[in-house]
């Protein structure tokens, strides 16, 4: 049966996650102490992890105040430990490690930044993408080059179609808008706009397949020519889109 899965709002436009079965409860992320501590207690649950994907303020800053209300380890990157809080277990990269009671694969999703991974749960169909992978999106090449960003989204599609998307921030808006500017003949991105936009569906968590079908950035050979870039690689075109992205 797949862990129950809940979705609190932080801060602006955050994503935390929380991850509840087999006894346990888990958190992926900690920008907001307040909304965190404050759904757990109205459904009863007794934090027991933290699963940070990488250093950000915005993904820990609230690690201190939720670990002293409840005890819960912290588990992140060894490799990036020293950007992040106190780590109590490690979740290095290409390890399994264990997410209320399954098992969940560590993948390198740096780009955004070095050291980013991301949490894959097979047996829920859950990837926990923070700011590699987005909903209609990617995150903002901080510290990481465009090749290493579309390495590490390419290990993200190559997961199975329909694991839920459960990215780090609801862009939705922003990230659409400019979809349809270089997509703008995608009935299926027309769609997911319109039926977020209607509250027929939330911008995120959304399935691989949806991202595949809408985020242009999983889709750099339906997207070459319009580019101009007929023959370029997809890594090429992918530069080119975050390149767009960003002074869009």
């Amino acid at each position: 049966m797949p862990l129950e899965l809940v979705p609190v709002r932080c801060l602006t436009d955050n994503y935390a996650w929380l991850l509840h079965g087999n006894g346990q409860t888990a958190l992926i992320d900690a920008p907001e102490a307040t909304p965190i501590l404050a759904e757990l207690k109205a459904r009863g649950w007794t934090l027991n992890l933290i699963a940070l994907t990488h250093h950000h303020a915005d993904h820990i800053q609230a690690v201190p105040e939720i670990v002293a209300a409840t005890g819960a380890k912290v588990m992140g990157n060894p490799a990036d430990a020293a950007r992040l809080p106190r780590l109590d277990l490690q979740a290095a990269v290409g390890a399994s490690v264990e997410i209320c009671g399954e098992a969940a694969e560590v993948i390198d999703v740096s780009g955004h930044t070095i050291g980013h991974v991301a949490f894959h749960l097979p047996q829920s169909g859950m990837a926990f993408t923070a700011d590699s992978l987005m909903a209609l999106g990617c995150g903002r090449l901080f510290e990481g080059s465009a090749e290493m960003m579309w390495e590490s989204l390419s290990r993200l599609n190559a997961l199975p179609g329909q694991t839920l998307i459960c990215s780090g921030h609801d862009y939705c808006r922003g990230n659409g808008a400019f979809a349809l500017s270089v997509d703008s003949g995608n009935d299926a991105l027309r769609q997911r706009l319109d039926d977020t936009a209607a509250g027929r569906r939330p911008c995120a968590p959304a399935t691989l397949d949806d991202e595949r079908a809408t985020n242009p950035f999983l889709r750099p050979r339906e997207l070459r020519d319009g580019l101009g870039m007929t023959g370029a690689s997809d890594a090429d075109v992918f530069a080119r889109l975050r390149t767009m992205k960003d002074t869009f």
